[in-house]
């Protein structure tokens, strides 16, 4: 599905990224933890194509085609979708409106009324896009959003943070059903395997809800370690990200 090889990243004339290499495969979900600065965002704005990130080497293969150069619009025509970190309010914009505009291709009717019922966002409808929406409720519209678009590879960045309990269980349920198959009423759809997606986090409170099939730690701009995310995460939450940092240092200095 994506391949990542060897990606070195500039922002504001800093590398950020510093060689990082990845592969997800087709109908599996990675989780990347790493503490606020490490890198994860970065990396999944560059995979989404946002100007700014100036890859200087290295190159990211979607789908067997070289995406580094492409813009983001033609990334999103290929089927990645994205959920922001920090979602956007905008004025004079309403949630039906951009929800149309997203789906006009698709000619799924039935499909946009099912995803409105499900993620129950009929009364937000006419609002201004995240006008005056808790934290919580922002992180479930952008998720609807992006869920009615029907991307291929999901990337979710953060969709944990700022978000209280209640509403974490409810956008973990909804993430995990979207990501395990293509909730399709397209009685022609032929394929309804599960999406891939990678899911970028720091607390690892999303994960509680989430089936993943392979975590990655990042840290200072490289990822440092793969495994078993359920493992990952229990060492993180124990001992925190200073674990991961000394056991990369050990397995350093064992390999010399």
């Amino acid at each position: 599905m994506i391949m990542i090889k060897n990606l070195h990243v500039m922002v504001d004339e800093k590398e950020v990224l510093k060689g990082v290499s990845l592969t997800i495969p087709d109908n599996q979900v990675h989780c990347l933890f790493g503490p606020n600065g490490s890198g994860k965002s970065v990396l999944i704005s560059t995979i989404i194509g946002y100007p700014e990130y100036e890859v200087t080497e290295g190159e990211i293969i979607f789908n067997g085609t070289n995406i580094t150069q492409m813009s983001i619009d033609e990334r999103v025509k290929m089927g990645i979708g994205i959920s922001e970190q920090r979602p956007p309010v905008i004025k004079g914009v309403k949630l039906r409106n951009l929800l149309n505009l997203l789906t006009a291709s698709n000619n799924e009717e039935d499909y946009k009324n099912k995803m409105v019922t499900q993620f129950n966002m009929e009364k937000f409808l006419d609002r201004n896009i995240n006008d005056g929406l808790s934290g919580g409720e922002v992180k479930k519209s952008e998720l609807f959003l992006l869920l009615t678009t029907q991307p291929d590879f999901i990337i979710l960045d953060e969709p944990d943070s700022g978000v209280d309990p209640e509403h974490l269980k409810k956008i973990g349920a909804m993430i995990n059903e979207s990501l395990q198959k293509k909730i399709r009423l397209n009685k022609n759809c032929t394929s309804c395997s599960g999406n891939s997606g990678l899911i970028a986090t720091h607390s690892t409170a999303i994960l509680n809800y989430i089936n993943t099939d392979k975590g990655h730690i990042m840290l200072d701009g490289k990822i440092k370690c793969s495994g078993n995310p359920l493992a990952m995460m229990d060492k993180i939450r124990d001992k925190g990200y200073e674990y991961c940092i000394q056991c990369h240092e050990n397995s350093q200095e064992d390999e010399t």
